[in-house]
């Protein structure tokens, strides 16, 4: 009895924190309880520089009036309508937007709550098209060594972070796996897209002629992989992926929910890099990260395989309770007008070069091994202490949040995505911030 009621009066104890080391914080908790723009309050007071958007996600800034009126306005008109059989006008509306601004042919979006559950979706999609088409022999998904594609059980399937895999058991049969990207030897400190290592999508027709071309659904690719530690494409290696999907017939899914909503100085990466998949996977940026939704895109094609049979069938025996919830499309909905309002996609495009100049600022700094750009996202890869990885990396994030900079750590690599809305001199401010902290770890 005793123990129930310790239990009850200790409000961290009985929150089991995702992704986080909950002994360690539990013993000095790193609380926020405001946020206004590019800063976060903590709860004793102090102002903390965001360098990570949140988790990738808050790409406007903290608290933006507009979308915080329109997701109170929303609360108050119609909480809630049923996804199934049933609509409401926001969902339809935010789908159209979204299809105004998505690459071409891109023009059909199917409603999540999270990354996680939009890969899921787009894996799905890919198995039952092919199915719709009558060709259900194809039924293998290809992924990439390093690659993130959320947390369910068909995103660590088709990821390749070990950490992420390693407790699950088998997880999903017919999978297989590219080689990943990361060459510092050869692409060390790069800004964009590295020199060496297109040759790596040859992986893909190895795979295929492994398992033989005709039983693979689809293949899925970050165009940037983010939480491994930030790896920019090779040069020509996307395009060398589409080429060797549309030989072979193999759809290709490209996930952004880290790079989509102007991360990279576009709408999507999609555009950045010149390259249109077959499916698109997104979500943090969709709403500001203020109310969880993701989004998929799929193609005209796609979409229309799935619309035969009788009108009164439903075509795809898939979605979630909350799929285009009308707060999250009323949130989606203001967030995508306060993107163009302050034009934060081309301010994007236009700090890339700064970014990456003060970010590459740090070569030669003790224990950094590499650095890596890419619009608004920046990697700073350290030497791993003997026979104690990650801790290096994580002891910088701590002393880091205490001088009032968030970063992100992944492994012993510190990743860095601001809010679009970043200043030239905040730009400064997190380099300023982090090189005496590097200079200073064990």
């Amino acid at each position: 009895m005793n123990e129930r009621v310790a239990l009850s009066t200790n409000n961290l104890e009985a929150f089991w924190m995702p992704f986080s080391a909950n002994r360690q914080f539990k013993k000095a908790p790193r609380m926020f309880v405001g946020a206004k723009d590019m800063h976060y309050t903590t709860s004793d007071g102090r102002q903390v520089l965001d360098g990570t958007a949140g988790l990738w996600c808050v790409n406007a800034g903290h608290c933006r009036p507009k979308i915080t009126e329109a997701i109170r306005a929303q609360a108050g008109e119609l909480d809630y309508a049923p996804a199934f059989q049933m609509g409401h006008p926001k969902a339809f509306e935010l789908a159209s937007q979204l299809a105004t601004i998505a690459p071409t042919g891109l023009d059909h979006v199917f409603f999540t709550n999270s990354g996680s559950e939009s890969v899921e979706t787009a894996l799905k999609i890919a198995l039952a098209y092919h199915r719709a088409k009558g060709d259900g022999a194809r039924f293998r998904l290809i992924g990439r060594e390093r690659g993130y594609h959320g947390v369910n059980f068909g995103g660590i399937s088709v990821g390749g972070i070990v950490g992420n895999r390693k407790m699950f058991g088998t997880l999903l049969t017919g999978v297989d796996h590219m080689r990943h990207t990361h060459d510092p030897a050869r692409n060390g400190y790069s800004k964009g897209e590295t020199e060496h290592g297109a040759d790596l999508a040859e992986d893909l027709l190895r795979i295929a002629t492994l398992h033989d071309p005709s039983t693979i659904a689809a293949v899925i690719v970050e165009p940037v992989a983010g939480s491994t530690g930030v790896l920019p494409p090779p040069k020509g290696y996307l395009k060398r992926l589409r080429e060797i999907c549309d030989q072979h017939g193999i759809l290709l899914i490209f996930d952004e929910v880290i790079t989509g909503y102007g991360r990279m100085g576009e709408a999507f990466a999609s555009d950045y890099f010149g390259v249109v998949p077959d499916i698109m996977v997104t979500a943090k940026g969709l709403t500001n990260g203020v109310v969880p939704m993701g989004a998929v895109f799929v193609k005209d094609d796609i979409y229309d395989a799935f619309m035969g049979g009788a009108e009164h069938l439903i075509e795809f025996a898939h979605g979630y309770t909350y799929s285009g919830n009308p707060i999250a499309a009323a949130a989606g909905l203001a967030t995508l007008e306060t993107y163009k309002e302050d034009g934060l996609f081309e301010r994007a495009k236009a700090l890339e070069p700064v970014w990456a100049d003060a970010i590459h600022s740090l070569k030669g700094t003790r224990h950094v091994i590499d650095i890596r750009t890419i619009g608004l996202i920046g990697a700073i890869e350290l030497e791993p202490m003997k026979d104690m990885p990650t801790k290096r990396a994580f002891t910088a994030f701590v002393e880091a949040f205490e001088k009032g900079l968030l970063i992100r750590t992944t492994g012993d690599i510190i990743a860095l995505s601001p809010p679009l809305i970043i200043s030239e001199d905040q730009i400064g401010e997190i380099v300023d911030t982090l090189k005496p902290i590097l200079e200073s770890l064990d």
